[in-house]
Parts: structure tokens; C-alpha cells; sequence
């Protein structure tokens, strides 16, 4: 793509697969989840290479700044390559991601039965008849 070239914001997104589809992506600016140079943008606004980009997906924010434009969306590796996120910014997810892990590890959700937890729970069902 030349470097002068701009493309839409949300197909943007959608290339460096922060969204599934197009019209998640679409959603998601539209909704505010979305600043282009600290500024809420809609979908039709064109990004072009420098911008930085302020993404929040559920509890998780990006910080972004553009280094490619690509209107196609690609393989995982070659999406990375479109944009530079910031040290802090992948520090902050990074923290967030342990909290998370942790409070999971925590809340005793329980997991699948093993072999043995279901022999027991047989045992335990055929003592109860």
C-alpha cells in the first residue's frame, strides 16, 4: 500500500485482527471504544501511519501506535507487524492477565472430574439408592 494511502478505521482493526469482523470492529468505535489520537472516532475515519490508537476490549486496553496500513486481513505474525504497542501498555494487560488468573484460581470454580472424582461420585450415588 502507498504511504500516503489512508483507510478506514475500522478496517483497520479489522486487518490487524483486533475484531473477528468488520462489523464488530465497527461496533466497537461507534460504541467508544475506540480513540484515535485521544479523540473518539467514528468507523468512516481514516487512520494513516504514526496515529495512535486507544482500543479497550472488555478489560483489557491497548495502546497502539500504527506502523503499516493494510487493507487485507493476514496471517497472526504479519497483522503484529502493522502495529507497535507500548511498554506500558502491554505491562498494565500483562498485570491485569495475572489478577485475573488469580482471582479464578481463587473463586474454586470447579473444574471436570477427574477419573478418580467420578469413581467416587459413583460410589457415592450407588450408596445413597
Amino acid at each position: 500500500m502507498a504511504e500516503d494511502e489512508k483507510i478506514r478505521i475500522d478496517k483497520w482493526l479489522w486487518a490487524a485482527r483486533f475484531f473477528k469482523t468488520r462489523s464488530l470492529a465497527s461496533e466497537a468505535v461507534s460504541g467508544g471504544k475506540v480513540h484515535l489520537n485521544h479523540q473518539r472516532a467514528k468507523s468512516s475515519h481514516r487512520v494513516n501511519i504514526g496515529d495512535h490508537l486507544l482500543i479497550r476490549r472488555e478489560r483489557f486496553e491497548y495502546e497502539i501506535e500504527i506502523l503499516s496500513l493494510s487493507k487485507q486481513r493476514r496471517s497472526a505474525p504479519e497483522a503484529a507487524s502493522l502495529y507497535q504497542e507500548t511498554e506500558q501498555s502491554q505491562a498494565k494487560r500483562q498485570a491485569l492477565a495475572a489478577q485475573l488468573k488469580e482471582e479464578r484460581s481463587h473463586l474454586g470454580i470447579p473444574t471436570r472430574p477427574s477419573k478418580k472424582d467420578r469413581r467416587q461420585i459413583i460410589r457415592f450415588i450407588r450408596k445413597s439408592e
